[in-house]
């Protein structure tokens, strides 16, 4: 029934890529140690300040957003420091393994999957470790259960209950929130390529303030690729790269920012709350029932329960029958639920497409009668807005 050559992408990472940027991507290759190289890497890393809320130019590393994670971690993490992760889902638990791999002694604070950590519980875990603290770790969007951590509020608690370094993961959520590094008191800010940035897998973004800098100055970790001292001294040397750059992704990330200056950040961040607000809606419409309350959800990524059997068998549907790819559970949640992106290249049109197709694979699974509940809502939200 569907074009072979049509497929539609709702996982919460890979994102759809725009034509735009896959043009841009596919240019003449430069020489990373010519005279071009130089006035693109610098062009992109202020472009993305606004994005990342940083002081500083946003550095760009060949890899994965783990690599980011990585990077994070290795450069201000000596063998023993004492750190904090806050573990709310499988990225959370992902970070805290990062930190041990490096050394440090993990100390975890635990909060049920589906649920935001609030202000009090990281207070109340920090004053009960009476320790010395040289970090903590947060994921502003836990992908895995799509809750965004309220991290403004975190990083406050941080601050006035240690002297420790605050870094956050924003890799599912960075180019679709608002934040603020300096007045959210975060030292290290970290992201990826392939979720609301638009881009293919393949590069990784950090943002560093001053007071980490300074830290990985003085840090005796060992490292080598990720040594994010070589990243800085080569970009404040002579704006490159100290390794082989993927020069076509930092083109393509040079057209996301075009994309996202004209249609303005304020209104990317208006987006993707109306996105959120669509398909959270159009799902409460037909009975699915959401893990995350409306209060802690994400506006990139929304997570539904599949706790009736039929509802299980919903995303093997979308891909069959209407070439719809969502994402699953993870860990502990593998098979408990289904996730559907709606970050980046994304507009509510796109929604009424998945929510479609969720109202058709409900009716061929169980003959619930559901067809136009679920768009009829979301189009009920849109309206608001237009």
């Amino acid at each position: 029934m569907m074009l072979l050559d049509q497929q539609y992408l709702f996982a919460p990472g890979p994102t759809p890529i725009p034509d735009r940027v896959k043009v841009a991507m596919n240019q003449a290759m430069i020489a990373h140690r010519g005279q071009e190289f130089p006035r693109l890497l610098e062009d992109v890393s202020t472009r993305l300040m606004p994005i990342f809320g940083s002081e500083n130019p946003v550095t760009v590393l060949t890899g994965s957003g783990t690599s980011a994670l990585e990077a994070a971690a290795a450069n201000v993490i000596n063998d023993g420091d004492e750190v904090v992760v806050i573990v709310a889902g499988a990225f959370g638990d992902r970070f805290a393994a990062i930190c041990e791999t490096f050394g440090a002694t993990v100390n975890r604070l635990n909060i049920e999957w589906g649920k935001a950590c609030q202000p009090e519980q990281l207070e109340e875990y920090l004053q009960s470790l009476q320790k010395d603290v040289k970090a903590v770790f947060a994921t502003y969007c836990e992908t895995s259960t799509a809750v965004l951590q309220p991290i403004k509020e975190l990083g406050e608690v941080v601050k006035r209950v240690t002297d420790a370094l605050y870094i956050v993961d924003g890799v599912s959520c960075i180019g679709a929130v608002p934040v603020d590094m300096k007045a959210w008191n975060i030292d290290i800010l970290v992201s990826g390529s392939q979720k609301a940035l638009m881009l293919p897998p393949g590069i990784a973004f950090v943002a560093t303030n001053d007071v980490a800098r300074s830290v990985m100055k003085h840090s005796k970790a060992k490292r080598f690729y990720l040594d994010l001292n070589r990243y800085l001294t080569s970009y404040e040397t002579d704006k490159s790269t100290p390794f082989t750059p993927a020069v076509s992704l930092i083109f393509g990330a040079q057209e996301v920012c075009n994309m996202i200056e004209e249609e303005g950040f304020e209104q990317v961040i208006k987006r993707h709350e109306i996105l959120k607000e669509m398909t959270r809606e159009g799902l409460k419409a037909i009975g699915l029932p959401l893990l995350t309350t409306d209060e802690d959800a994400s506006p990139t990524v929304t997570a539904v329960k599949t706790v009736a059997e039929p509802a299980k068998q919903i995303k093997k549907v979308l891909k069959d029958k209407f070439a719809i790819t969502v994402g699953g559970g993870q860990k502990k949640l593998k098979g408990e639920i289904f996730r559907i992106g709606h970050m980046g290249y994304c507009t509510p049109f796109d929604i009424i497409k998945v929510l479609g197709s969720i109202e058709m694979s409900l009716k061929c699974i169980e003959g619930k009668d559901v067809v136009g509940k679920a768009v009829k809502r979301a189009e009920e939200v849109w309206m608001e807005y237009v």
